[in-house]
């Protein structure tokens, strides 16, 4: 912690936030845990319970701050999904009705995709 220099947003004994070097929108802001973890699939319970009340603050902040028409939190996981950086990271991305970005497509599935997927993937 503290080799790369940065912009601090917030900190705590467990979690970090900066403004992102690479931002979307200015605010962009990325929350990490202090202790390293590579992505979602490792992060514990606890700690990911204390990284989402510190996204919270910093979408919160941001908010009151400059006040931007929306806020997208969002976390990559896994090279195909996006992630370069293989520590844990949250985005908390101020949005503006004017910043041209465009949101995911929808698909539709068949009601048979969407009960084999389900069978795939129901928790039990």
């Amino acid at each position: 912690m503290g080799e790369i220099p940065s912009y601090k947003v917030y900190e705590d004994d467990e979690v970090f936030a900066f403004l992102d070097a690479k931002p979307i929108n200015p605010g962009h802001t990325l929350v990490i845990p202090k202790e390293h973890h590579k992505d979602l699939y490792e992060i514990p319970d606890e700690t990911l319970k204390k990284l989402s009340v510190a996204v919270k603050k910093v979408a919160m902040s941001i908010k009151k701050g400059i006040n931007p028409d929306g806020i997208n939190i969002g976390m990559n996981n896994e090279t195909a999904a996006g992630q370069v950086v293989f520590h844990a990271h949250i985005h908390v991305i101020p949005r503006l009705k004017s910043d041209n970005l465009e949101h995911w497509p929808g698909q539709e599935l068949s009601k048979e995709e969407s009960e084999e997927v389900l069978t795939k993937i129901k928790i039990s």
